[in-house]
């Protein structure tokens, strides 16, 4: 087994529980490697870090599996989607559409399976889980026993680790256009095929069942609707109206088909538009609504652009604090690891000020306890959503 040597001054955050060694914290290796073979990384001073898969194409050279010194074989990778499985199946009701594996945050970086009912969708977003494709897909097919699985490795990431994007069946039935699947009290349909993400925002679950719960009686916005997950969830929780626009008119169809299947249309209006425009336009004709959710992509992928999603963020934030009646609720998420919950509240905060509106905070969210987080690697927590009431 080859050996990667860490700098002197590279070995704090690694040792403090970070999965990830970078190409500029290796002092030396020990042989040529191979993209995806196991190697073990020690620090300066000689001293065991852990085991790990390599990747010399990539800027993250190692993206570390075990601090133990054990045998990373087939029974290996078995045992770690056999742990991921158990802690869903020990703490997850309600819904039969989930994450089943989350990469670094289940010991399986680069891997990530979502369950759509009896169907898998998978991304294989690292060499390390690439050259072992084959063992992972038979390894489910085992312990999960779906009807199919779809592949959904169409993500430019990909190609920072010198692989193609792929997206295709790989075994069993092919996944219908349009799957159901249920949530709470309502049903969605998804794309796996062809839809955000592996299919759908698997990681907004438990914030979308929280609108439900307090979406009565009110005159609700779903601003980025996509195909209306918060529409159900607030229409359901016995909200008087919702008014949902997104800029995709797919996802408004699918939308207004999820309406319609829940029972909800009449009070369900759907517009295709760009949400910025039509925020704007909204609050130039005086609209008020008694919440406003505010779920958009995410507005940065690079710490060079962080500037220009906070403009971005607190743009849309100002104009939906100015259409809240008094007392009115305002849901707003950040799926960027790059914009940090501090600087998220903060920004809503200044909103809040240039508005000339009292804002309090009730709650931040993060993503459901299907989507893991390891504290040492704070670019696993990167889902906020925020809760408070404007005055």
């Amino acid at each position: 087994m080859k050996t990667l040597v860490l700098k002197p001054t590279r070995t704090q955050r690694i040792r403090g529980g970070h999965p990830w060694v970078f190409a500029g914290e290796v002092q030396k290796i020990s042989g040529e490697e191979q993209p995806g073979e196991v190697v073990q990384v020690k620090d300066a001073k000689g001293k065991f870090v852990g085991l790990g898969t390599v990747n010399p194409n990539s800027n993250i050279l190692v993206r570390l599996l075990t601090r133990m010194e054990e045998t990373i074989d087939d029974d290996f990778w078995r045992r770690r989607i056999e742990e991921a499985l158990k802690v869903r199946g020990d703490y997850l009701t309600g819904t039969d559409a989930y994450r089943l594996i989350h990469s670094e945050a289940d010991g399986l970086p680069g891997l990530v399976v979502d369950r759509y009912g009896p169907y898998l969708s998978v991304q294989i977003l690292a060499m390390g889980i690439e050259v072992r494709r084959d063992l992972i897909i038979q390894t489910l097919i085992d312990l999960v026993k779906p009807r199919g699985i779809f592949e959904r490795s169409d993500v430019s990431v990909r190609r920072l680790e010198g692989l193609e994007e792929r997206k295709g069946p790989i075994w069993g039935q092919t996944p219908p256009k349009s799957l159901i699947i249920n949530e709470g009290p309502y049903q969605i349909g998804v794309d796996i095929q062809n839809g955000q993400k592996t299919g759908f925002f698997l990681d907004q679950r438990p914030n979308r069942l929280r609108v439900g719960e307090l979406a009565k009686g009110r005159r609700v916005l779903n601003a980025f609707s996509y195909s209306g997950g918060f529409t159900m969830a607030a229409a359901l929780g016995g909200a008087t109206e919702v008014v949902s626009v997104d800029i995709s008119a797919e996802a408004i169809a699918l939308g207004e088909a999820n309406a319609q299947m829940n029972g909800v249309s009449e009070r369900c209006s759907w517009v295709t538009a760009n949400a910025f425009d039509f925020l704007r336009e909204q609050e130039k004709a005086k609209e008020l609504y008694d919440m406003i959710i505010l779920d958009p992509p995410a507005f940065t992928k690079s710490k060079d652009s962080i500037p220009g999603a906070i403009r971005g963020y607190k743009e849309i934030n100002l104009r939906a604090i100015r259409m809240l009646r008094p007392g009115g609720m305002l849901v707003s998420a950040s799926c960027s690891h790059h914009m940090d919950a501090q600087t998220f509240v903060s920004v809503i905060q200044d909103a809040a000020n240039d508005s000339g509106r009292r804002l309090r905070q009730l709650d931040l969210r993060g993503a459901g306890i299907d989507h893991p987080v390891l504290p040492a690697a704070p670019e696993t927590n990167y889902l906020k959503c925020f809760y408070g009431t404007v005055n």
